[in-house]
């Protein structure tokens, strides 16, 4: 007989953010946030994609509610847009947007879904960006103030709250690589922004546990291994700086009370008495978001002097060209284990592709029901192994919009027509219900 992997009250859930379902981006009293002016920035979105629609979650969240309510997860991991509760980033809240997620919150608690309930996935108001944004220290103490107005609206109800998703994305494209919003490139920019939200993060770890009883607290990062393009001095050193960058910068400070080496001489300037202790407040668990591997390369014409590099021509890659190595996933867990010994959360794993409606009305992905499989089985082996893995988001429930991509990858278990907004159930919807199915009844009779 085989032992069950999976812990009593293991989680299973979805993901998505605000800016890349809800649209409704003039509607309701929300304000402009940095992605609604990186979409309309010459070569910011490919194709000239917004936000503006995405998936009209704002309008057809009952729909969406009962599709995961179809599917049979346990949780929603979503987020609240700042710009919708506060238009500009602070001072005067708009009762509408704050509406809007009570309603959302009723109908998942009624439909026997936990909410967990991201602050902050990427869309800072346009207007605090105007005073500095992330680059100013002022945006910490901005940032702690949105917290505990969401902590004092949602707190009754939510008791899993995260307090940022992906840290390293949105502050290394966002001020280092231009890739994101607010597309600045600049080294002070980067190393201050790369602070302060550290201290925001602490701010509102502190927010929450003063404010929402029995609250259960995480960060989200996503972290992956860094392998040199090719094995040479110069691209080892611009990995180790990448890794510092991308997986050590946010993790360490918060939950070890310290950067790692190189950054810590960097930041420096910019670090105040008392600066870590408030950095470094206790959560509750590890968000993990992972897709696979980084390869990296020198690259003298980036700010930093790395670039991204490609995986060796013979790897595997799913639908969106990124490589495939259920390995790293596996050693990501163990690793994060190890280093932070905080539970674990994966809340994000998923693949990406181009996944169409055929003539029968059915939307067969093969390739993303492979990947998930084997991902799924390397988390198995890091649990069998020790990693204390206690719950697992899947990227996505919708396709929605990607970002720099705009609406040419696709991430769902619910495919959407984004002409009509149609949605329609995937082959991996079902695998993905059977998979929590199978899991439940292994929990129940060992």
């Amino acid at each position: 007989m085989t032992t069950n992997p999976y812990p009593p009250g293991f989680v299973w859930g979805v993901s998505t953010s605000a800016y890349q379902i809800e649209g409704a981006a003039a509607e309701g009293g929300r304000g402009p946030s940095v992605w609604d002016i990186r979409c309309r920035t010459q070569g910011g979105v490919v194709g000239g994609d917004t936000g503006d629609v995405a998936c009209d979650h704002y309008h057809r969240w009952e729909e969406d509610v009962a599709l995961m309510k179809g599917l049979g997860v346990d949780a929603y991991r979503f987020s609240v847009a700042w710009p919708r509760v506060l238009p500009r980033g602070r001072g005067a809240v708009n009762e509408t947007g704050l509406d809007f997620y009570d309603r959302l919150i009723d109908r998942l608690l009624d439909s026997g879904i936990e909410p967990w309930l991201c602050l902050y996935h990427w869309d800072l108001p346009q207007a605090l960006h105007d005073l500095g944004g992330w680059s100013s220290r002022d945006c910490a103490g901005w940032y702690a103030d949105y917290a505990a107005l969401c902590a004092k609206r949602y707190g009754d109800r939510v008791k899993r709250w995260i307090t940022f998703n992906e840290f390293s994305v949105f502050t290394l494209f966002g001020y280092a690589i231009p890739w994101a919003a607010p597309g600045i490139v600049d080294r002070a920019q980067h190393l201050r922004a790369i602070h302060h939200v550290n201290l925001a993060h602490g701010d509102g770890v502190a927010v929450l546990r003063a404010l929402v009883p029995d609250a259960s607290i995480g960060a989200i990062h996503n972290r992956q291994i860094v392998i040199p393009e090719t094995d040479t001095a110069e691209n080892r050193a611009a990995a180790a700086l990448l890794d510092e960058h991308w997986n050590l910068v946010f993790c360490d400070p918060q939950i070890l009370g310290h950067y790692p080496p190189q950054t810590a001489d960097h930041i420096e300037p910019y670090v105040q008495a008392g600066d870590m202790a408030r950095i470094a407040q206790a959560t509750d668990w590890f968000g993990l978001n992972h897709y696979g591997p980084i390869f990296a390369k020198a690259d003298p014409s980036r700010v930093w002097g790395y670039g991204w590099g490609d995986a060796p021509p013979d790897s595997p890659t799913h639908g969106v060209g990124w490589a495939i190595f259920p390995d790293a996933f596996r050693e990501e867990l163990l690793t994060i284990q190890r280093r932070y010994r905080l539970p674990i959360v994966v809340t994000e794993n998923g693949c990406g592709g181009s996944d169409v409606v055929e003539a029968d009305g059915a939307v067969n992905d093969p390739h993303r029901i492979n990947y998930l499989t084997i991902y799924n089985a390397a988390m198995r082996d890091a649990m069998a192994q020790g990693a204390d893995v206690r719950g697992y988001f899947l990227w996505s429930l919708l396709d929605n919009f990607e970002w720099g991509s705009g609406y040419g990858q696709r991430f769902g278990l619910i495919h959407v027509d984004f002409a009509t907004l149609k949605r329609t159930p995937k082959a991996s919807s079902r695998w993905y219900a059977d998979l929590m199915a199978q899991a439940r009844a292994a929990t129940s009779h060992p």
